[in-house]
Parts: structure tokens; sequence; C-alpha cells
């Protein structure tokens, strides 16, 4: 059991022993009050699907009883408690303030339904039918531009990841950037029951009212959220924006929830698809989660890949350790289409130093793999700048229809499982190509990291020497030039944006040999 105000040590204590994608807690002191109001508070009720008048209620969360519905209909209430005062778990590590943004936390009740289905093959075309209802009550973090006229109109649900044994906030942190200097609100969804419980333990008394049914349900949990993020429209008045109006929700998850993305594209979205306009799976591996609590990964012998009826995009983000036999991704890949884009980023992994150093606070510098018990130094490839590109597209792909651009594979041999082919410095060959692996500085991999808990999706990087730098570049300014022309060339492409392209030279202009 914890504190509120202790957590975010217990966080620390987990990043550095078993970081996969670990959460900060929360800020600094804790909250007497149980729920997400420490003072008054109110209630709305929504209704997944039918979308029912919400109706105004008291600072309790109100107990919904619907009749089952039927399996195509998505009518089932859910009532919303918050805004509240006082420090919540996974609140943001970055100045919101300056940002130009606000957060808070809201409770959310109601029926989760789970989920069976048979003939759940490789090709992802996964009919299912609801097998059971339980009531749940989870919470969701909101983060909006304060200012109104800021705001873009999208909003991206993210699946918190549960990999380190609470919430954590990946998506987030990869992509806070991009999303906060676009306009665009986030609701962070604690859907899972590992989550949950972790959050019920805290001894503040917080979250003592937290329900979670189980992780059969936390599909359609997600799928409430989203009918929750929505926001107010003809008939909802479930306002978590503070009067925002979206005209896109966007679904996402990173790794442990990528998995979980990639069975509800395939089983789930088909079924409620008027609640997400896109999805954005980010680190998957192979399979696909479970649909019960304690079923075997879904297409466990091949690979999953994602269907390729769907009616929404879908853009699925892969690092060089994903496509490794570390999570077998490769052999889950397919062919582009007019809804479905795959980019696999050379030189990457499936966590890395952004990761720890700009997104959670560390400070450990080159020396985050002796911090993790790792042997080696952590990756410190192109993560964030290419996914930042990425995500970016998939916006304007949803909004207004505009694709993005294609990318190649990262090599591969043809072995089962599929090794990643690199040159004579031990960089990948193929896929996005950036600075990062062109005009290297380091030789970064996503794999061949050894040491405790997680260390092998952490990849290393090995710096070369100022000799090394002299003899590959001549002078540092013929190397900026060699920078300057790799990183324009992504950016042609569409691999890199414009504000990343400006990191990567001014970055490139320190460099000393």
């Amino acid at each position: 059991m914890s504190t509120l105000s202790e957590s975010t040590g217990r966080w620390l204590v987990a990043a550095a022993a078993t970081v996969l994608i670990v959460a900060g807690c929360s800020s600094d002191g804790t909250d007497d009050e149980a729920g997400p109001a420490g003072g008054s508070a109110t209630s709305t009720t929504a209704a997944v699907g039918d979308l029912a008048t919400s109706q105004p209620g008291t600072s309790a969360l109100p107990t919904t009883t619907t009749a089952a519905p039927d399996s195509d209909s998505f009518g089932l209430a859910v009532a919303v408690t918050g805004p509240g005062d006082g420090a919540f778990a996974n609140a943001a590590l970055q100045d919101l303030d300056q940002l130009g943004y606000t957060e808070a936390e809201f409770f959310f009740t109601g029926e989760g339904r789970s989920y069976v289905g048979a003939d759940l093959g490789p090709d992802g075309v996964w009919d299912v039918e609801i097998d059971g209802q339980a009531a749940y009550t989870t919470r969701m973090i909101v983060r909006r531009p304060a200012d109104p006229a800021d705001f873009s109109g999208v909003v991206v649900v993210e699946w918190l990841n549960v990999s380190a044994g609470f919430d954590g906030d990946p998506d987030w942190g990869y992509l806070h950037p991009e999303l906060t200097r676009e306009g665009h609100a986030y609701v962070g969804v604690s859907a899972q029951k590992t989550g949950v419980d972790a959050l019920v333990e805290q001894e503040d008394g917080r979250y003592a009212d937290l329900v979670h049914p189980g992780d059969e349900y936390s599909y359609d949990i997600f799928t409430q959220a989203g009918v929750v993020a929505r926001g107010p429209g003809d008939a909802v008045d479930t306002d978590v924006l503070d009067g925002l109006e979206p005209t896109h929700v966007i679904g996402a998850g990173e790794s442990q929830s990528a998995f979980r993305m990639t069975t509800y594209a395939n089983a789930v979205h088909p079924r409620a698809p008027e609640v997400f306009d896109g999805l954005f799976i980010h680190s998957r591996g192979a399979n696909a989660a479970p649909l019960d609590a304690d079923g075997s990964m879904l297409a466990d012998a091949g690979g999953a890949t994602i269907r390729t009826d769907l009616d929404i995009p879908v853009f699925t983000f892969q690092t060089e350790t994903d496509v490794s036999p570390s999570l077998g991704s490769a052999a889950a890949r397919q062919p582009d289409t007019e809804l479905l884009r795959l980019w696999e980023v050379a030189g990457t992994s499936h966590a890395d130093a952004y990761l720890l150093e700009k997104v959670y606070g560390l400070t450990a510098g080159s020396d985050f793999g002796a911090l993790l018990n790792c042997d080696a130094p952590v990756n410190a490839g192109p993560h964030f700048e290419v996914i930042s590109a990425a995500f970016h597209h998939l916006v304007a792909w949803v909004v207004d229809g505009t694709a993005p651009p294609e990318a190649p594979r990262i090599d591969t041999t043809d072995d089962d499982p599929a090794e990643v082919v690199r040159d004579a410095d031990g960089l990948a060959t193929g896929g996005i190509r950036t600075p990062a692996v062109d005009v290297p500085t380091a030789v970064l991999s996503g794999e061949g990291q050894t040491g405790g808990g997680f260390c092998g999706l952490f990849g290393t990087t090995f710096p070369f020497d100022q000799a090394e730098l002299a003899r590959r570049y001549g002078t540092p300014a013929e190397y900026v030039a060699a920078v300057t022309e790799s990183a324009e060339s992504a950016a042609a492409a569409g691999h890199l944006l414009d504000s990343e392209v400006v990191s990567i030279i001014e970055t490139a202009r320190t460099v000393e040999f």
C-alpha cells in the first residue's frame, strides 16, 4: 500500500529496475477524499451508441442499471464524476501551464461487456459476440488546451500501459510535443485491472471506489471511454473537455497496450465503428492480446495482421526491437492499403533514453544502462523524432483523408524468426532512414542489450570516438552539412517534421571532434 505522495518514489524505483513503459505518478501531496473530487463534483450520464441525454447528478458516483443489449447494440449508460481537486496518479511531468494546457481526472462507471469468438486466425477478421457483462468504475485523465481557441478538434485516447504493474502513459510521453503544438486534447484511460488495482491499493483512499471486473471487459471499457471523450453532442452532456467540441477521436496504445489495440481493431471496432475515427498501434509484437483474462495470445503460431476491411485509418509504428526476434512483428507484416500504414524505423528501440530522460525525468545521462542494471548504454535513436511525423500524418489522414507516405521495411533475413540485417558497423539496413543511422555518431541498435528486468527492450548505443568521427566526416562543418542533407531528405519523404529537422541540425552543431 502506498500514498500518492509516496508513489512518485515508487515510480522512480520501478523505472530504474523494470521500466518498459513506466508511469510517473502524482504531483506532490495527497487528497483525503475518495473519488476524483476533493471538493464539489458533478456527475453526468452518457450512453454508448444511442448516446442518451445526460443528466446532472451529485458528487457520488451513481449506480447505472441497464438491461443487457443484444449483440449489435451499444446502448449502455456511462456515469461520469469529476473533475476534482488534489493530486492524482499519473499527473503530467511536463509543465502544462507553459504548454498552454490543463489536466483533470474523472471517474466513470458503467457496465462493461466481454467478448468471445471462434476462428481468430492470422487474417485478423475476428467476428465476436458479447459473452458477459459486469459493473466497473475506473478513471480517465484529460489534458486539453487551456484556451478553447487553441483546440484542434482532435482527441487522442490512450490505453494506459500496465507493464510496470501500474498505469503508464508512454504515448503521451513520446507524442506530447506534437499533441500540444497542434492543440490536440488527450485522454488517458485506466482500462486494465492491473492499473485499477494498483490505484485502489493507495492508502489515501482516493481510489477506494474503483472496481475492475477483469481484463476481458477492458475492450468495452475502452470503447465507453471513447464515447465519453467525444464530448457534448446532439444528446450527450458528459463534458470532460469543458466545452471543447471534438470533431475526431483517435485511439492509441503502446507495447502491451498495442497488443490490445490490435485485438481492438480486429474484434471490437467493427462492433462500435462510431467511436474511434482512427487507431494508432505503437510497438506491437507479432500476435494480439487475448479476449479473456487468462487466455493465450491470439494467432500465436504465425502472427496476426490487421484486418483489411476496416472503415478507419490504422497506423502501426514499429521499432527495430519490435521487428527483431525480441517481439517478432516481422511475422505480422502486411502491405500498406488505403487505410493501413506500417512504418519501421532503423536505429530505434522499444524503449529508449528519450523515454527515460525527456518523459520520466531521470537524469543519469549516458549512464542510463547502469541505472537500469543493463550492461550497455541504452538506445538513443530517433524514436521520438519519427513518431512525431507518424502521428502528424495519422491526424491528417483521419481529418481530411490525406494518406501518410509509405516507408520501406527494415531489412530482415528469411529465418524463422526473422533477424534484422545489419551493415558492417552494426546498423540496421532498410527501414526509415534518418541522420542517426545515415550520418551516425554511434552504433544504434534495438537489440543487443543484456542485464536484468526489461533491459532487452532498451537497445544499445555505442558512440564513436573523436578519431572515428574525424575519419568519417573530416570536420564538424562537413558533418553538419551531411546531417542537414540527410534530415532534409527524410523530411522530403515525410518521415520527419520540420520542427524535428531544426532540432536535429542544432544538435549536430554541438558535436565536437
